[in-house]
């Protein structure tokens, strides 16, 4: 964009903005832990020669890791709209990661056990294979150091670990390219409704007597004619009967389905600010509330139009007949509002998501002479 875009006044902003809207905040994560790695590959070994299978481990280290910053240079990949250039940065960091922890002697490892044992209980189920055995070297680990023993991991032991760790990030990572769908998925819906709210609202102006959003009341005893026409925008009392269908389409203004759907979008602007408090934070860089509240606007507005045509063909018993316009825009306010019996289990769906996207959580004290496990959530 800045080779095109350079000669206008804020251009570079503009690319930020972008580059930002991209998961920006993914992409320093990749940065920040690919610049850990290499500072870890840096500092020097205990062993004075290395092994050349450990120099060619650690070399392959090296280019999954320049392969990964690579990847996320917003230069030379642009596909931040889906994020798969994030993904792709986390698939090299973890194969350098993985290769790193093979040059690991068994000592050296063992210091890492603890961090290992938490990430493996983070994303892996209890009953997971490679969780069963970590969390069981673990205590294995930790009674010998109680009692005094020798604590040593063997080449298997060791070779186990390496794949339960992995198979734990790739655990992890696939948590956050789900919630990555979701949050895409939503967005497209909540776009295709607010293209249909537009459309229904060209259209409803265009044809205004199509289907009229109006209602025909009889009349309170005393008063003039048969009928009344009640229309959002407008009415007209004491209609006879042979006249009805004339005086309804008279009645109906261009603006009745606009109006109807912008008090719905309002009142379901309202139930999604309210519903903010239902949803608990998240340290990951997904706009999932967000999302979900972008996605009640559309859906307020579709609810409150269905809802005033469900009533007005008498699908509600008793509620065919409203006498005014603020009848008819109350309930709009009202069927707006109600999108909530719709969205919720969205809604549900959006919190299991984030839950499921692990972060750092204390874990409670383990109860003595048994493994630690994952508080429930």
């Amino acid at each position: 964009m800045a080779r095109w875009t350079g000669w206008i006044p804020g251009a570079p902003r503009l690319d930020e903005w972008a580059r930002e809207r991209g998961s920006w905040v993914l992409c320093e994560e990749v940065r920040a832990d690919v610049h850990e790695l290499r500072a870890i590959l840096a500092t020097p070994r205990d062993e004075e020669v290395q092994s050349p299978e450990n120099a060619e481990l650690l070399r392959g280290a090296e280019q999954a890791l320049d392969r990964a910053m690579d990847v996320i240079d917003p230069g030379t990949h642009r596909r931040s709209l889906t994020a798969s250039h994030v993904t792709t940065a986390q698939l090299h960091l973890n194969c350098a990661r993985s290769l790193w922890m093979r040059t690991l002697s068994p000592g050296e490892l063992q210091s890492f056990l603890p961090a290992m044992c938490a990430a493996v209980r983070r994303h892996l189920a209890p009953a997971d294979e490679h969780r069963i055995f970590v969390e069981r070297l673990a205590k294995e680990q930790r009674d010998a150091q109680e009692t005094g023993q020798p604590a040593s991991l063997t080449e298997g032991q060791l070779v186990t670990l390496v794949a339960a760790v992995d198979t734990a990030r790739q655990a992890a990572l696939r948590e956050k390219l789900r919630a990555d769908s979701f949050v895409r998925i939503v967005r497209w819906i909540a776009v295709f409704l607010f293209c249909t709210v537009i459309a229904i609202g060209v259209l409803s102006a265009l044809w205004r007597t199509a289907v009229p959003l109006c209602f025909t009341p009889a009349p309170s005893p005393g008063a003039r004619g048969d009928f009344s026409v009640v229309c959002p925008t407008g009415a007209a009392p004491s209609v006879p009967a042979g006249q009805l269908d004339t005086r309804t389409r008279e009645a109906a203004g261009w603006g009745d389905y606009i109006v109807v759907m912008f008090i719905g979008l309002v009142a379901a602007g309202i139930a999604a600010a309210s519903a903010l408090r239902k949803i608990r934070g998240t340290s990951t860089a997904f706009g999932i509330p967000v999302a979900l509240a972008l996605l009640k606007l559309p859906t307020g507005a579709l609810t409150a139009v269905l809802g005033l045509l469900l009533m007005r063909g008498g699908f509600v018993p008793g509620l065919s007949a409203l006498d005014s316009p603020g009848q008819i825009i109350a309930w709009a306010v009202v069927l707006g509002y109600s999108q909530e019996l719709f969205t919720k289990f969205v809604d549900r769906q959006g919190q299991a998501v984030l839950e499921g996207v692990h972060g750092p959580s204390p874990s409670p004290p383990p109860v003595s002479g048994s493994v630690p496990t994952e508080p429930k959530r």
